[in-house]
């Protein structure tokens, strides 16, 4: 049987740098999976399609829309404002959180990878003629999830669906819901995104190529919570940051407009 990776690839930081471990890990043989889940920054999708193409691996988008749309969710109601505030200024639950989003993508993308581990399963009956129940215990741990979460975004629970409790009890439920044939692997529960940063530049993550703005403009604003945390991660990586942020884009603007004035 064939062990593969399946990597919940969101197009960020994370979820890239989680796809290379997995690419290294898996000796290549990994899939990227992404969640349309009507999100308003759904530039994320096409960065992950980007991602997965420089890396050589298949993408596969899961249709998710209307299960975690409707009023008063920010990240995917294009009418409530995104604020712009560090994650450190959030205490309880974050604005920016999406009810149960996290349980269900990997619920999602595991029943998916279990349509993989059945075709194994049924592919070695078919070669060994042997009973499915010797052939479930075979597939044991032929493949894993790798998920992105990471310690800053558990930090005051402001996104409880990325903390070690919520990891452990995801983890567990996988794997006994797999008959023991998937595990749920998140190599950045203790990890900082700055260390993340460090990591996925060691392995050449292709960050210029990576979004995470929640608003989902021309170019990352600079100012959400999620651009000030990737910010940060680079700074504290001492990374150089190849990502182009608004306040930028606007000096660059209006330096042309100066050449273009100047040559009028």
């Amino acid at each position: 049987m064939n062990r593969k990776a399946f990597v919940l690839l969101s197009g960020g930081l994370d979820s890239s740098t989680a796809l290379a471990i997995a690419l290294q890990d898996f000796q290549g043989d990994a899939e990227a999976v992404s969640i349309d889940y009507g999100q308003r920054h759904s530039k994320e999708i096409e960065a992950a399609r980007e991602i997965a193409d420089d890396a050589g691996v298949q993408h596969t988008v899961l249709q998710l829309r209307g299960l975690m749309e409707g009023m008063g969710v920010m990240l995917t109601d294009p009418y409530v404002k995104v604020p712009d505030i560090s994650y450190s200024d959030i205490k309880g639950v974050s604005p920016t959180y999406v009810p149960f989003r996290n349980g269900t993508m990997l619920s999602a993308i595991t029943a998916y990878a279990q349509k993989y581990v059945m075709a194994e399963i049924d592919n070695e009956v078919k070669l060994t003629s042997s009973s499915k129940e010797q052939a479930t215990i075979l597939a044991k741990d032929l493949c894993s999830i790798y998920f992105g979460a990471h310690a800053e975004d558990a930090q005051n629970w402001a996104y409880p669906d990325c903390t070690p409790e919520f990891i452990g009890a995801m983890q567990n439920a996988i794997y006994v819901g797999t008959y023991n044939t998937i595990r749920l692997v998140a190599p950045f529960t203790y990890m900082t995104k700055g260390d993340i940063v460090i990591a996925g530049d060691a392995l050449g993550v292709p960050y210029e190529l990576t979004w995470s703005c929640y608003k989902g403009e021309a170019v990352h604003c600079g100012t959400c919570p999620t651009c000030r945390a990737r910010k940060e991660a680079f700074e504290e990586a001492n990374v150089e940051d190849p990502t182009i942020y608004a306040d930028y884009a606007d000096h660059l603007l209006g330096k042309d407009n100066e050449e273009q004035e100047r040559h009028a």
